[in-house]
C-alpha cells in the first residue's frame, strides 16, 4: 500500500465514516491541530530526562490520539460503533493527579514567567502554547457542533499540566524559572 493516494490533491479529504470536505474545514482544524500538539507531546517525551513526566506524556499521546480519532468521526453513531469514544472524566482526573503531585515539589509562582530554563522545559511551554491553539480549534468546532464537554476539560487541563510540568523540569534540573520583569516604563 502506498502512502499517498492523491485524493487530497483538490484540498479535501475524508471524515471517519463522514463526507469529504475541505482541509480547511473546522473539524480537521480542530483534530489537525490536536495532531500537531501529539507531535509536539511526543518531543517531550524524547526531551525530558525525567522517567515520571516521560510515562505521563506517552499516555497523554495515547488519549490525544482517541481524541483526535474521536473529532475526525462528526457521526455520533459511527463514532460508537467504532469504539471512538474520545475522552473520559477519568482522562480529566488523571491530569489532575498529575498536577497536584508534580505542584507539590515547586514553590508557589510570585511572577509570571517566560518560556525557557532547560531545553526541556521550553519544549514543554511550547507545547503548552500548542496545546491551547488546539483547544481554540476544538471549542471553534464544539460553537459549531457540539462535542464532548469532556474533550474541552481535558484539553484545558492538558494545557495546565505541561506548564506545571515544564517549571517542574527547571526546578529538578537547578535551572528555576524564567521571571518575566517587563520592561521600565520610557525605555523602548
Amino acid at each position: 500500500m502506498k502512502i499517498y493516494t492523491k485524493r487530497g490533491d483538490a484540498g479535501e479529504t475524508d471524515l471517519f465514516g463522514g463526507p469529504r470536505v475541505g482541509k480547511d474545514d473546522r473539524r480537521v482544524e480542530a483534530y489537525g491541530a490536536v495532531d500537531e500538539l501529539n507531535a509536539v507531546v511526543g518531543l517531550c517525551a524524547a526531551t525530558t530526562g525525567c522517567d515520571d513526566v516521560r510515562s505521563a506524556l506517552r499516555v497523554i499521546q495515547s488519549t490525544l490520539f482517541d481524541l483526535g480519532a474521536y473529532l475526525a468521526a462528526p457521526d455520533s453513531r459511527r463514532r460508537e460503533k467504532g469504539g471512538l469514544a474520545g475522552v473520559a472524566d477519568e482522562d480529566v482526573v488523571s491530569l489532575e493527579r498529575h498536577i497536584d503531585a508534580l505542584e507539590a515539589e515547586l514553590e508557589p509562582l510570585a511572577r509570571f514567567i517566560l518560556p525557557g530554563g532547560t531545553p526541556a522545559s521550553a519544549v514543554l511551554h511550547m507545547a503548552r502554547t500548542v496545546c491551547r491553539r488546539a483547544e481554540r480549534r476544538v471549542v471553534a468546532l464544539h460553537r459549531d457542533t457540539p462535542q464532548s464537554e469532556v474533550a474541552l476539560r481535558y484539553v484545558n487541563r492538558l494545557s495546565d499540566l505541561l506548564f506545571v510540568m515544564a517549571r517542574v523540569e527547571n526546578r529538578r534540573a537547578g535551572a528555576g524559572d524564567v521571571e518575566w520583569v517587563g520592561r521600565e516604563r520610557g525605555r523602548s
